[in-house]
């Protein structure tokens, strides 16, 4: 690779300043009088090649290379003017380090893992062969709007974790965005580094075991501007008071501070944070219990209904529900809002693990968590829903109440400008307009049937408001949707909830973070998995003593039907049906019968798509088709969204020669 002639110019000069300050001339003169005089005799000339055996037998080549290496360790001998970037890494497994842009007016957070320990649950792990698949972790990290991941390595007592990160440091107020952030500004940046450890199992499985907030301004008392810590990650949930393991992490500087603040100094500024942060949340719950209090004297039976105020994350930390709902954009990522309640629904659903019977296990998982294991419990849906929607300009609310049976369940509701209430199920994707049933009308006026799941409704909260249903009945269809009529809705005051939850209001509350495009590659992944169930279909039907004939063009016919699958799902609307049905007969001679069996998955697993498959005897008479002139057809397609959640469609389909 070719340097332009200023870059070329410039690394000359270093490497001419290097050889100079070392010394490297007159050190060489001194080896070349010494040569000449153990080595030669009267006459004779020191051929190149025995000035380099020299050269190299002293030492002085290793400590010029040494001194001029550009290695990816340079943390220690780093200039305050020139940073080097640490590896950020974006995709799964990494080929080559990628080069981070460094902007010489910011200030930057230089942040190394090196390693951890005490992981005891992986204590009896043996150590993986080569090659062979096995359990990895991955570390995720959020701070200020930054998003990075580290490279999976094996689930170990001592995981050998070895990453860096760069994080930028500076002011989000404007005019101040330009200029480096001094002492006391970082000192008043209270965001903490958001770390969450996720378990990656070879089946595809993820498992949140850790979600921790690194306090990084100890760094700012550092006389030399960089500290290392042991941090220890608790678990989640029933378990957040249990150890998971320790990391090993290093933070510096870069470039270091003019002037070091005193240790004291940043204590006092954690205490005071720590003082008003829980003065806020004190007034906040008088607040509460005393609404609560005028709830209940308003109907005793009001005391039964599902008015959620607080809810725990997976730390076990009690937050105002109105925290885990803001408007988030999703960029250029998702355009809109239906889009969004496709990326939603694919991200999967499970329920907080609990340890032992008795009822759920309450928890409201923060985004990151939420986003980085790509599954949770349907009040991470509804939350993630909500805030995009927001995002989208809608008047979005999250509605907590109960299916059939009493289930508790949340789901998302917008409130059209013309009165039109609209329920978004964050489950399944799907959309109910919502029209109220009037009690008091005549019995021979016809009433709407309603066609959405859910029985009763408690409350409805976004991120500046909190309605709870204070109506004769919270039966959702014959509830009222007019959330500014106080005589159906006892509202909270929105000032006693921006000042518990609005950014930037307390600093125990986590900083939402953006979306990521996805990594994957939505051919390759289709292509990959199209060919595995045609291995897994022909050894299906080889068990059986059946020969298999696959049929390239009626595969490729298939795409479409998928595609049109994916729209609609999407979208509501169905398009492209026809052009499909017409492509197949043309396909199918006469005489011949064409069977087609489509079906959706949210994971990228074949063998277990293909287990699914054989379940449904449609499906399996396909798959086992016995006839004359049998031709089979599969065809799958992957359609990727942020975070990499991923829609898998596959159809199978035959055609054979009708016998009577």
């Amino acid at each position: 690779m070719s340097l332009p002639p200023a870059k070329e110019s410039e690394l000359r000069q270093i490497i001419h300043d290097q050889l100079i300050k070392m010394d490297v001339h007159g050190r060489i003169r001194e080896v070349l009088a010494e040569s000449v005089r153990q080595e030669l005799g009267p006459g004779q000339q020191l051929s190149e090649e025995q000035i380099m055996r020299a050269l190299r037998r002293r030492g002085i080549i290793d400590d010029v290379i040494k001194e001029l290496s550009f290695t990816a360790d340079m943390s220690d001998k780093e200039t305050a003017s020139a940073p080097k970037p640490p590896v950020h890494f974006v995709d799964r497994e990494p080929a080559e380090l990628k080069k981070v842009n460094i902007d010489p007016s910011r200030r930057y957070l230089y942040l190394q893992v090196n390693g951890g320990k005490a992981f005891l649950e992986h204590l009896q792990e043996p150590e993986p062969l080569p090659g062979q698949i096995c359990p990895t972790f991955i570390l995720y990290m959020h701070f200020r709007n930054q998003r990075f991941r580290s490279k999976p390595v094996p689930c170990a007592c001592e995981p050998d974790i070895q990453d860096g990160f760069l994080l930028e440091i500076h002011r989000d107020s404007l005019g101040d965005g330009s200029k480096m952030a001094d002492a006391t500004t970082l000192l008043s940046i209270c965001d903490p580094i958001h770390m969450v450890l996720i378990k990656h199992d070879p089946s595809g499985e993820t498992t949140l075991l850790a979600s921790h907030f690194l306090e990084w301004r100890s760094v700012l008392s550092s006389p030399d501007g960089k500290i290392s810590t042991a941090v220890e990650l608790l678990g989640v949930g029933a378990e957040s008071k249990v150890p998971v393991g320790v990391l090993n992490i290093k933070l510096e500087l870069y470039p270091r501070l003019n002037q070091i603040l005193s240790q004291e100094i940043v204590n006092t500024q954690f205490t005071l944070e720590r003082q008003r942060t829980a003065e806020k949340e004190r007034l906040f719950l008088v607040y509460a219990k005393q609404w609560w209090r005028e709830y209940l004297q308003i109907r005793p039976s009001h005391s039964t209904r599902l008015v959620k105020i607080f809810a725990q994350d997976e730390n076990g930390v009690n937050r105002p529900v109105c925290c885990y709902v803001r408007p988030v954009r999703a960029g250029r990522l998702l355009d809109t809002p239906r889009q969004a309640a496709r990326f939603v629904n694919l991200l999967g659903y499970e329920r907080a693990p609990v340890v032992g019977g008795g009822g759920k296990q309450e928890q409201w998982c923060t985004l990151l968590g939420f986003l980085c294991r790509n599954k949770g419990d349907c009040e991470d849906h509804a939350t993630l829903l909500c805030s995009l929607l927001l995002g989208f300009g809608l008047a979005a609310y999250v509605c907590v109440g109960t299916k059939a049976k009493g289930v508790p369940h949340t789901w998302v509701m917008t409130c059209g400008i013309d009165g039109t209430v609209t329920f978004w199920e964050s489950l399944m994707g799907h959309r109910y307009i919502h029209k109220p049933i009037n009690p008091d009308d005549p019995p021979l006026v016809e009433q709407p049937k309603p066609t959405y799941p859910y029985r009763t409704v408690g409350c409805v909260f976004n991120h500046q408001s909190f309605f709870a249903n204070c109506q004769p009945s919270d039966a959702v269809e014959l509830s009222v949707f007019d959330l500014r009529d106080e005589s159906r809705w006892k509202a909270m005051s929105e000032e006693a909830i921006k000042s518990v939850c609005s950014p930037g209001s307390t600093v125990s509350l986590p900083p939402f973070p953006p979306l990521c495009a996805p990594v994957i590659d939505a051919a390759v992944v289709s292509n990959d998995i199209e060919l595995e169930l045609r291995a897994l279909v022909s050894a299906h039907r080889k068990d059986l003593d059946l020969s298999t004939v696959w049929d390239d063009q009626l595969s490729y016919l298939l795409s479409p039907a998928l595609a049109a699958y994916e729209i609609e799902r999407t979208t509501g609307i169905s398009a492209g049906n026809e052009e499909f049905q017409d492509a197949i007969r043309r396909a199918v001679p006469d005489g011949h019968t064409f069977k087609g069996f489509p079906i959706h998955f949210v994971h990228r697993n074949a063998r277990r798509a293909f287990a699914t498959c054989l379940r449904s005897p449609f499906c399996e008479e396909i798959i086992c088709c016995r006839g004359d002139h049998v031709r089979l057809a599969v065809r799958v397609r992957v359609f990727t969204y942020p975070e990499s959640a991923c829609a898998l469609w596959i159809m199978f389909a035959c055609k054979y020669r009708s016998v009577l």
